[in-house]
């Protein structure tokens, strides 16, 4: 009934929190509600006998070779119905089940009527001179391989004898020393169980607290309920207001790139228009100098004619190839784009950035009446749990369980000085059959030895050696002890072999593979009415399918007692703990939040208007082509450089003087002109160009992009007026999701955890582990199997042992009487015994004279 009560206890501990149905799919973000706290139990429930484990696994083949047969399930059942011998076949089954410890009792109990019986009738032909009994020994041709012979036989026979009684003397010590130390694994067991029933109320007392988690961090959601719901309002409205607003905010960073460029372009033509006038007036004086030089009369001799035409012919190319005084200007142009520059754009759309990205403070200012509704809904969730927690008799149940596991504790500490005395009664009676097993080897030992170590081959055999004689006697010593103590021994290995080796067969082995728990979930078994015993005792219903085998496997695996009992036919938790009517309470509420955004103005018109007017400034109108044509062009025919290298080279041609100097000094200056004026204007051709190009391409389908920028805004500025409310319907019911999740979440951990982690019942399947498997077949079933397997081997032999020794000894004891021949031709045999003459026929012996045989042939 303790045992019931505390199983219904830890139930009762494991169900205090409801299995609620999730509501919502949507995954929340994740909570860590850490770990259930649990301390780890000290009992192993595994036992490693070490080297004598040998043994026991010969000992498990022994007794497959006898009983191979399968569990006979059917059988247990009838007999724990009492049906059993209903049937004709039920005695015929478990005849054929136990056939083989049958026949082994039987050739036992054949042993213990017979040895006795063959030792009174061996004793009593001995005293008549039969038997062996008769102190003569005939001599004979293979006397000496005989002995030798039966000495090998015997000291075989006596180490097997010797093996068996040192492994019944190792299991019978085993035992003893695990019996000695099974009070600490006893104890450990009971620390275990009080770890069990002291953390349970503990880990209930966490699961409570950690509501505390999911409440604060919905709390937190929504206290936060800007950066939460209403950074994702703003993050779907975003979608479409933020590509807007950068559009708006790109066409306003054009236009003043666009002022830029028109005024590079027209400081940039006007550099080029002046540059250009004087670069021509500075080559048409270049070339009227080179013309005045080679009108000298130097160039009229024949080494220099040559020279000075193709010079003179060159001239030409030392003019200006690019004519920007005929290019368009842009002063109307960007005077408008000025005007609009008196608007700044980009703080208009500034402002409207910042009015979108105030979403978060609406949202708080407009749902703060609803979050102070759902907070008190979460704070009443809270006390509720704990008020029905406090409600529950944990602590009084615990406490009354307590007292009986200390009593039960009690009880068995002042048995443990019983069991050991008794357990010291038992040890001593093995040892005393042991020693009756050494006894009988002593004397076979000693005999060996002395008969051995005292045998002179030389002697005849009533002239054999006190040494030789005692030899023998300790073996005729060592028979009779065999007769005696044999069948002793036998009743012992008999009784030990039916009761150990069934308890092996019929409990240990169907414990380990779980088909003793198959018998004990039979429907009916252990009551009548019942169809499952162990619901009927825990929930009085026994149509509960809760088994022995699945309750065990669980507890093995330290699952929650709430899992292995399947508490949930006890308590109706989803009724007492419902807090599925809070969360659809909270949903309800969060569905009510009602946001207006109307008050975000992304462009007001002044913004709009703005971006049209710029649209309109002319920039589309500008004669890019013309700009483009003169830009493509160099601003010299020729490269100055290369003209003036080119009429250095050509100075040195001619002959040194006057006319080669001159030349060199024009090359001089054309660098000086090239370095001083066309490299400037070719860096003004090019801060032109990039100009030029970028109104070019901001000047293409200008009205087109001025106008999608607007369409874009506006598009943004109706979805916020009149469609946001659609976007704020979804991402709240997103964010109801999240909050809803943190409720799922916890309901999950709080399964789960009550399942694996909650009264995890590892020390329950740890005691019925110590009781069958560790003491009952580990310490006691495999022990005593050892023993009478080591004790039956010794006794098995003790057989060809006694006909060994009793053969042995005739040839190590001094005899009486000896055969000797002093007449072929009668072929009397004279017989010396005690100082007496006495004649035997020979023939009637058989024994080969080697006198008689020596005479015969000498005659």
């Amino acid at each position: 009934m303790a045992v019931e009560l505390c199983l219904l206890l830890l139930l009762f501990c494991g169900s205090t929190i409801s299995e609620v149905q999730p509501i919502y799919k949507p995954p929340p973000g994740t909570l860590d509600f850490g770990f259930v706290p649990a301390k780890t139990y000290d009992t192993g429930a595994y036992h490693e006998p070490g080297a004598i484990g040998i043994l026991f696994k010969i000992v498990h083949a022994f007794l497959y070779l006898v009983q191979p047969n399968s569990f006979p399930q059917d059988l247990i059942r009838k007999l724990a119905q009492q049906q059993f011998g209903n049937s004709q076949g039920d005695y015929q089954k478990a005849i054929y089940y136990e056939i083989g410890f049958i026949v082994s009792a039987a050739l036992g109990l054949l042993f213990i009527l017979l040895l006795p019986l063959v030792g009174l009738c061996f004793c009593m032909c001995r005293c008549c001179d039969n038997c062996g009994g008769e102190m003569h020994q005939r001599q004979k041709k293979n006397a000496d391989c005989q002995r030798s012979c039966f000495a090998t036989f015997l000291f075989v026979a006596s180490l097997i004898i010797s093996v068996g009684v040192l492994c019944a003397y190792a299991a019978n010590q085993h035992l003893t020393n695990q019996v000695r130390g099974a009070k600490k694994l006893v104890n450990s067991n009971f620390k275990d169980l009080k770890i069990f029933l002291n953390d349970t109320p503990a880990q209930i007392d966490y699961l409570v607290s950690q509501y505390n988690t999911t409440k604060d961090k919905a709390l937190s959601d929504l206290n936060n309920v800007g950066p939460v719901l209403g950074t994702r309002v703003q993050e779907q409205l975003g979608k479409e207001v933020r590509p807007a607003l950068d559009a708006a905010l790109t066409m306003a960073g054009a236009i003043r790139e666009t002022k830029e460029a028109l005024e590079n372009v027209s400081v940039s033509v006007e550099v080029l228009q002046e540059g250009t006038e004087r670069l021509h007036a500075n080559l048409t004086d270049v070339k009227v100098h080179l013309s005045n030089t080679l009108s000298d009369s130097a160039c009229n001799a024949a080494q220099a004619a040559s020279t000075c035409n193709i010079i003179r012919n060159s001239l030409s190319q030392l003019n200006i190839n690019a004519n920007f005084s005929g290019l368009p200007g842009v002063n109307s142009q960007l005077a408008k784009v000025n005007d609009v520059l008196k608007i700044d754009l980009s703080s208009l759309v500034q402002k409207g950035y910042a009015a979108f990205n105030d979403t978060p403070d609406l949202v708080v200012n407009q749902t703060r009446n609803i979050l102070s509704d759902i907070k008190s809904v979460l704070e009443s969730i809270g006390s509720n749990i704990t008020t029905f927690t406090k409600m529950l008799p944990v602590q009084n149940i615990i406490a009354d369980l307590m007292v009986y596991l200390t009593q039960s504790e009690a009880y068995v500490q002042d048995y443990f000085p019983v069991m050991e005395q008794y357990d010291f009664y038992r040890w001593l009676g093995c040892l005393i059959l042991c020693c009756m097993v050494v006894l009988i080897l002593v004397f076979y030992y000693l005999g060996l030895l002395c008969g051995t170590c005292g045998y002179d081959k030389h002697a005849s055999p009533t002239t054999r050696g006190c040494i030789s004689n005692t030899g023998g006697n300790f073996l005729m010593a060592g028979v009779g002890f065999s007769f005696l103590f044999s069948w002793v021994l036998m009743v012992v290995v008999v009784l030990t072999f039916v009761t150990g080796g069934n308890v092996e067969k019929l409990v240990c082995e169907p414990f380990e593979d779980k088909n003793l728990f198959k018998v004990l979930d039979t429907p009916y078994l252990l009551n009548q009415h019942w169809k499952n015993y162990l619901a009927g005792i825990i929930f009085k219903n026994p149509n509960v399918n809760l088994t022995f085998e699945k309750v065990y496997s669980d507890c093995k695996e330290n699952k929650g007692i709430y899992t292995s009992l399947h508490l949930e036919h006890l308590f109706n938790i989803n009724e007492l703990l419902n807090i599925s009517m809070y969360t659809e309470d909270v949903a309800l509420r969060i569905e009510h939040i009602q946001i207006n955004l109307s008050k975000i103005i992304l462009l007001d018109e002044i913004g709009k208007e703005n971006l049209l007017n710029f649209s309109s400034s002319g920039i589309d109108g500008i004669d890019f082509s013309a700009y483009l044509t003169e830009i493509n062009k160099s601003v010299t025919k020729v490269d100055l450089l290369s003209f003036a290298n080119d009429l250095e080279a050509r100075a040195d041609q001619l002959p040194k003087g006057a006319l080669e100097n001159a030349l060199k000094g024009h090359a001089n200056n054309i660098r000086m002109i090239h370095n001083q004026q066309v490299v400037p204007l070719e860096q003004a051709m090019s801060t032109l160009n990039q100009s030029i190009r970028l109104l070019k391409r901001t000047s293409s389908e200008l009205m087109v992009k001025v106008k999608n920028v607007i369409s874009a805004v506006n598009a943004a500025q109706n979805l916020i007026n009149n469609n946001a409310s659609q976007v704020i319907v979804q991402e709240t019911k997103e964010y109801m999701d999240t909050i809803i999740g943190y409720f799922e979440q916890y309901i999950e951990w709080v399964k789960e955890s009550i399942a694996m982690e909650v009264a995890a019942c590892k020390p329950i399947a740890n005691v019925i582990d110590t009781a069958v498997d560790i003491f009952l077949c580990s310490y006691i079933a495999d022990s005593v199997n050892t023993f009478w397997f080591g004790l039956g081997g010794s006794s098995m032999f003790l057989i060809p042992a006694i006909i060994f020794a009793v053969k042995l000894s005739k040839y190590y004891r001094r005899m009486d009487t000896e055969d000797v021949y002093d007449d072929f031709e009668n072929i009397p045999m004279k017989t010396t015994e005690n100082g007496n003459n006495g004649y035997h026929k020979e023939h009637l012996y058989g024994i080969h004279n080697p006198v008689f045989t020596s005479s015969v042939e000498q005659w």
